[in-house]
């Protein structure tokens, strides 16, 4: 199992707890951007920069994950790639992408996109608050205390 990361939208305070797990329980943490991304010294952390282009992240991301991982990422097409793929998917305000809801999302995305086009001004996601970071923190917590790193229990 391993955790990929779509970094190029994902909050700071998100990668520095991503980090800390990763040398908690030993699982390969992957940040993939467009950007070069800073990550601290570990075998089990490393960073993938793409080149820019609409997608290449996701594009990356979809090539590497494997059913059982974990993606951590807002994206909900990309969310629904790797649901497909049989991977989890968590974003990061804590909030789990699955089988049951993602068509619903999808579709709620479609609206939002169609209303855009026709010049309604939908606003945009609430800005990111401390209680987000404690449901992530929280729902990661969870899922590497229930999954397998490398064939040992996390923790």
């Amino acid at each position: 199992m391993q955790v990929l990361v779509d970094a190029d939208a994902c909050p700071v305070v998100v990668r520095e707890m991503l980090f800390r797990a990763a040398r908690r329980v030993e699982v390969c943490v992957t940040l993939v951007a467009n950007q070069y991304l800073r990550t601290p010294p570990s075998p089990f952390i490393k960073a993938i920069q793409v080149p820019a282009g609409f997608d290449a992240a996701d594009d990356r991301i979809i090539e590497l994950v494997s059913g059982g991982d974990l993606v951590i990422t807002a994206d909900i097409p990309l969310a629904a790639a790797a649901i497909e793929k049989g991977a989890h998917v968590l974003d990061p305000r804590g909030s789990w992408f699955t089988r049951e809801n993602i068509q619903e999302r999808v579709t709620m995305r479609e609206v939002m996109d169609q209303l855009r086009a026709s010049g309604v001004d939908t606003g945009g996601p609430a800005a990111y608050a401390p209680g987000d970071s404690k449901t992530f923190a929280g729902q990661l917590d969870r899922f590497l205390a229930r999954h397998r790193a490398g064939g040992r229990p996390a923790g």
